[in-house]
């Protein structure tokens, strides 16, 4: 196909998308239109590598459920993910002067589960999970410090061996997962374990393709939060284990230096909140900054 034929069919493809009555649709549609025609030009796509390509999505979407969804997975890995958290944490920034940033977003990951128990600050959500037993604390406060009284934590992690409870069976138990509310000052305190690095879910297409392009499967060990309050926007961010294997080498690039968070060795006893602890524990403290919502 001549240089100029190439370039009429991307026209008359824009142009059957120009009717498209709602305004941020037709953009949306313009817009992979004219990137994906480039990218073909670019790359000089074969019909079979364009059939591969087909393929390789229809095998996403054929291992995906809701506890296994590879699309997401796919999506992560190809920090596509991030790069939305990125636009949409800039576009609800707008930090008052005098005031702090908002804290990093991050991914959500493939391992969100709604619904998780609410339960009492102190209360633990490690019981029953294989791992090391670690005391997590801190604040939530505005962009000016000023405490969120009631803001909401959702929690959720893998277990010492990196698996999420989604993983370990058919008909899965939630474990490792939590919600608390902050007190009058703000703070929050909760019992879990002090998470490992994992692999990326790897049997499937996603798997394939880190194989295939010599990447690495591995995330640093982290624990999800997602923070909420009214007249705020929800954060969606990690706690990233400084020190951890693999913490500079995320496979979905959702590490972020202002995440990584130092988690304190400490022998049996009396912890800070009082349990007595027979067995060595950790502790990590971070505090949490939530922007405003805009009008």
């Amino acid at each position: 196909m001549s240089e100029y034929n190439q370039e009429k069919l991307t026209q008359d493809v824009l142009a059957a998308f120009a009717g498209t009555p709602e305004p941020r649709l037709r953009e949306l549609m313009t817009g992979l239109v004219k990137h994906i025609h480039a990218y073909a030009r670019e790359v000089d796509l074969t019909p079979e590598e364009w059939l591969a390509g087909i393929k390789f999505l229809e095998a996403v979407g054929h291992i995906s459920t809701e506890r296994r969804p590879e699309f997401i997975l796919l999506s992560d890995t190809l920090g596509l993910s991030m790069m939305v958290v990125s636009l949409a944490q800039a576009r609800a920034g707008g930090t008052a002067k005098g005031a702090t940033e908002a804290t990093e977003a991050t991914v959500e990951g493939p391992f969100y589960w709604p619904g998780a128990p609410e339960m009492p600050l102190g209360g633990d959500i490690g019981e029953g999970v294989p791992g090391e037993p670690t005391f997590y604390m801190g604040r939530v406060t505005d962009t000016e410090g000023q405490p969120l009284a009631g803001a909401l934590l959702d929690v959720w992690s893998g277990d010492g061996h990196g698996k999420y409870d989604v993983q370990l069976a058919a008909e899965p138990v939630m474990k490792a997962r939590g919600r608390f509310r902050t007190d009058a000052e703000g703070r929050y305190w909760f019992w879990s374990i002090r998470p490992a690095y994992y692999p990326i879910p790897d049997d499937g297409p996603v798997g394939d393709m880190m194989r295939a392009t010599n990447r690495s499967i591995y995330r640093p060990g982290h624990i999800h939060m997602q923070v909420s309050a009214p007249g705020h926007v929800t954060l969606t961010t990690h706690i990233f284990v400084a020190g951890s294997e693999y913490i500079d080498q995320d496979a979905v690039f959702g590490k972020r230096d202002s995440l990584v968070v130092d988690f304190d060795r400490h022998p049996p006893g009396k912890a800070v909140d009082g349990r007595e602890m027979k067995v060595p524990y950790y502790s990590a403290s971070y505090d949490f900054r939530l922007a405003p919502a805009r009008a």
